[in-house]
């Protein structure tokens, strides 16, 4: 099966520090396979053939005490496998950009937040930008005109904020691209 890890908190205002390539080497070491990493942020594709119970359970599990044993950092790491991220990629707007004129992320989400109160949670503003509930992740837009209105900026010390991993769209978009090519192999 294709998965890919996120890892939270990696790499961001000089925290955190992990270089990709020994975080490849770590993934290895635990038996994952055609792992690939994409941009500093902790994006890594692998495969992993191992018959698990809660694969994505375990492997966040195997991966977290990793990445502890590597690089003395307890960092959260969210598991998806191809289908999860299929479904996502299918709800996202492909009109949606992350560019000059429009922010759009992919809010991923733990267990702890897969639920609809999670809308009434968001510090967000209604009826600026626009939110998409889908399982393991909220979609969200807005122009950049809006986006210092939309409460976003708000969501970084909420306390839900610490059960969530922030990609942008294009991002996402390239990890499912890797996916794609991965389970091609």
């Amino acid at each position: 099966m294709i998965y890919v890890a996120l890892l939270r908190g990696i790499n961001v205002g000089g925290n955190n520090k992990i270089d990709m390539k020994q975080l490849k080497k770590t993934f290895e070491q635990v038996g994952m396979q055609q792992v690939v990493t994409y941009i500093n942020s902790g994006n890594i594709i692998f495969a992993d053939h191992q018959d698990r119970t809660n694969a994505q359970g375990e492997i966040s599990a195997l991966l977290e005490q990793a990445i502890t044993a590597d690089f003395g950092l307890r960092i959260k790491v969210l598991v998806l496998d191809m289908n999860e991220i299929t479904s996502i990629m299918q709800a996202l707007p492909s009109n949606w950009t992350n560019d000059d004129q429009a922010k759009s992320d992919v809010l991923f989400l733990w267990d702890e937040l897969h639920d609809v109160d999670i809308l009434e949670k968001l510090p967000l503003k209604p009826g600026v930008g626009e939110l998409i509930l889908v399982p393991g992740a909220l979609l969200y837009s807005v122009s950049r005109d809006e986006a210092s209105r939309s409460g976003m900026n708000k969501l970084a010390g909420s306390k839900i904020y610490s059960y969530m991993t922030v990609r942008n769209v294009n991002t996402t978009r390239k990890i499912y691209e890797l996916m794609q090519a991965a389970v091609e192999k």
